[in-house]
């Protein structure tokens, strides 16, 4: 298992040896009788189902919300029955030292720094993924969580789903055979106009766009940017300078499950194709993608597209593991084994989902906040998979095969390291 001896950790994770020796419970959580006290930062479509997510746990409270859009802050004050105290600046929230947990649903921009700050100011931390927007802030975020001993649980939920479970020990069995293909997916038809072309215009009264943009570079309000959309989740994600468009949104879903199933391996190299070649609307991020992964052993793809829903299961996403005795599907709803034409011992069977994925994660999160343990999802296990989802993005940008080095954390191509890093807005300049 590469993600156990990888020397980057040695190098970027320095400290964390010698902070073990200092207590595990810096905050105000003192023993599996106390009552954790959780804030929520980011409260759109995300942030308010975490909420609900939380709610439903038992001793647990919900202490605080906060968002800079006034209507996402009423709305979660709502749901709260005005429990919770309403807060339009994240930093109040840190400063708070009764606050135990943060859950982290901003824009994606944001979950570096704000992770990192609630991990100094001793604080656990449920952040949303893809946990980052650059190789490098990932790294910040694991150096952080070490340093000062804080349980990290990223978002990636379908670790916690039963069946993505049974699904990755019927690949480690080696039930499918040998394993040589693997592709994951998110296919749709969408009309050409997407989601429009808004002109910049001043930002509504309602919001602090400053703050909204925190460490991204300053720009003019532009609806689509900000992205807020009653009926889908936000547009941000199809903008650079706040995400990484569906290979960060969906595609690091499939591949952490992937990667999850060859016990976290990372690719060697990477290749990318991609382009706005049906929408014209806005957006940076391109309609039509296909990724190629060099793993260990076999080959990925990740692969989305506007123009067309017709897909291999009749699915719009998933995953499909092809081996040389079976193959196997699964996604949210369950998964289907299709053996091999002429392979006699295998059985075709299905399995449907049995276990709300969200709520065991929040609650093995929880259960590790009191036990100390790291979390299903733990922050350096998405870190990899992020990482792999990132790469992805410098293949295309930098026009690249990108070969990737697991032990130096770095592409072997100097002219491709531009795209793993970038120079935050002052004053939010990750520091561990």
């Amino acid at each position: 298992m590469t993600g156990k001896t990888d020397t980057h950790r040695r190098t970027f994770i320095q400290g964390a040896s010698a902070a073990l020796t200092t207590s595990l419970f810096t905050s105000n959580l003192k023993g599996a009788n106390d009552r954790p006290r959780i804030a929520h930062i980011g409260m759109g479509r995300m942030g308010r189902s975490n909420l609900g997510m939380a709610m439903k746990q038992e001793n647990v409270e919900n202490v605080a919300v906060c968002d800079v859009y006034e209507p996402h802050l009423k709305q979660a004050v709502e749901m709260t029955q005005g429990t919770a105290k309403p807060v339009k600046d994240f930093r109040e929230i840190l400063a708070d030292k009764s606050i135990d947990i943060v859950c982290i649903s901003t824009p994606d921009h944001w979950h570096a720094y704000m992770t990192v700050e609630a991990c100094k100011a001793g604080k656990d931390v449920y952040v949303e993924k893809p946990i980052c927007v650059t190789v490098d802030e990932g790294t910040k975020m694991v150096q952080a969580a070490r340093k000062y001993n804080r349980v990290v649980q990223a978002g990636t939920m379908q670790r916690s789903g039963v069946h993505f479970q049974k699904a990755v020990q019927i690949v480690k069995s080696g039930e499918l055979g040998q394993v040589t293909f693997v592709r994951t997916w998110n296919y749709g038809l969408m009309t050409p106009e997407g989601i429009g072309a808004p002109a910049d215009a001043e930002p509504p009264a309602d919001l602090d766009w400053d703050m909204w943009l925190g460490p991204a570079p300053k720009r003019p309000f532009n609806a689509n940017r900000f992205g807020v959309d009653p009926k889908a989740f936000s547009h941000f994600r199809w903008f650079w300078d706040y995400a990484g468009g569906m290979m960060t949104d969906w595609g690091v879903h499939w591949l952490d499950i992937v990667q999850m199933a060859f016990d976290e391996a990372m690719p060697s190299a990477i290749t990318a194709l991609g382009n706005k070649f049906r929408l014209t609307d806005n957006r940076d991020t391109p309609d039509t993608i296909q990724v190629t992964y060099e793993y260990p052993g076999f080959i990925a793809t990740y692969e989305n597209r506007y123009g067309n829903a017709n897909s291999f299961m009749g699915k719009g996403g998933g995953i499909l593991f092809h081996g040389d005795k079976a193959t196997l599907f699964v996604d949210r709803s369950g998964f289907q084994l299709v053996p091999e034409k002429g392979v006699e011992g295998i059985v075709d069977r299905e399995e449907k989902s049995s276990n709300n994925s969200n709520m065991a994660h929040w609650a093995n999160f929880l259960d590790c906040v009191r036990t100390r343990q790291k979390p299903i999802a733990d922050i350096e296990t998405c870190q990899r998979s992020s990482t792999t989802c990132l790469l992805g993005n410098v293949a295309l940008r930098s026009k690249l095969r990108v070969d990737w080095d697991s032990k130096r954390w770095t592409t072997m191509q100097p002219e491709a390291r531009r795209f793993l890093s970038r120079e935050d807005r002052k004053p939010w300049r990750i520091s561990v």
